[in-house]
């Protein structure tokens, strides 16, 4: 990444002063190389600040590909298994061959189905939680390069400005040549711009992914409540006559044995 945008510089400065007049050999920048070398240690940190931010943007755009988190046809599939409730166990088993963020999910919510809703809310949130970090992995080294690149660029133009400040010191003959000491400061500037190059595209790709990240996380969730209102309710009302017509009977019980005990109470 920092190389690409290092060649197109190095291009366009090649350019300008090849329509100027001559100028030092030793001054101009001949080449990605030489615009590493004349940058000085620093451009290590920076290049391998830049190797990282660009496997880590790229790791991650492919895992956040839709049809890797929400998988198309999942829904249908798992319906599919849901024609009755004794079909959860199969429903269960398919969300778990999938094993998709959007699978996770749903296979809490199935295994929860049945329980008061306050309770399968509070599981769902819980493990959607845990699914959206599991997407954000990187995501802070992104940011932590991001934040660093251009300290350690700022850091080597300091570096680079001391020792070009302590060159012209100490040659005596410097005295008066402003060209010694632009020498230094340009060669110093370098970092700051290969610093600022690295930042620029971590940033960039950083609020790239954590918007995309919302979104797949707003249809996941969308997909839950819609799944939760169509089979959480039909479960809670299933489990719910059961437990009235239990209390039913033992109201019947209770009153025949109330009917067996006045008759024996009158013949007392």
């Amino acid at each position: 990444m920092v190389n690409t945008l290092i060649h197109v510089w190095t291009t366009l400065m090649t350019a300008q002063v090849d329509a100027g007049p001559a100028a030092d050999p030793n001054v101009q920048v001949q080449s990605v190389w030489d615009f590493v070398v004349k940058g000085g240690p620093m451009m290590i940190l920076i290049g391998l600040c830049s190797l990282i931010a660009l496997a880590v943007i790229i790791e991650r755009l492919i895992s956040l590909r839709k049809g890797n988190v929400i998988p198309a046809g999942f829904l249908a599939g798992l319906q599919k298994h849901l024609k009755d409730n004794d079909d959860r166990q199969a429903a269960l088993e398919y969300c778990q061959n999938d094993k998709s963020p959007v699978a996770n999910v749903f296979a809490t919510v199935i295994r929860k189905l049945g329980e008061p809703l306050e309770r399968l809310e509070k599981c769902t949130q819980e493990v959607g939680e845990r699914e959206v970090f599991a997407l954000r992995k990187y995501l802070r080294l992104l940011a932590v390069i991001a934040l660093v690149s251009p300290l350690l660029g700022l850091l080597g133009t300091v570096f680079g400005m001391i020792e070009a400040f302590q060159t012209v010191a100490a040659a005596g003959e410097a005295l008066g040549k402003t060209e010694m000491l632009a020498k230094g400061i340009y060669e110093a500037m370098i970092t700051t711009a290969a610093g600022l190059m690295v930042t620029i595209p971590a940033l960039i790709g950083y609020h790239g992914i954590s918007a995309r990240i919302e979104r797949l996380a707003r249809e996941i969730d969308g997909m839950t409540l819609a799944f939760i209102e169509e089979y959480a309710e039909p479960a809670l009302e299933d489990a719910r006559p059961r437990f009235r017509q239990l209390s039913a009977d033992e109201d019947d019980s209770d009153e025949r044995d109330e009917d067996k005990v006045k008759p024996a109470m009158a013949s007392a």
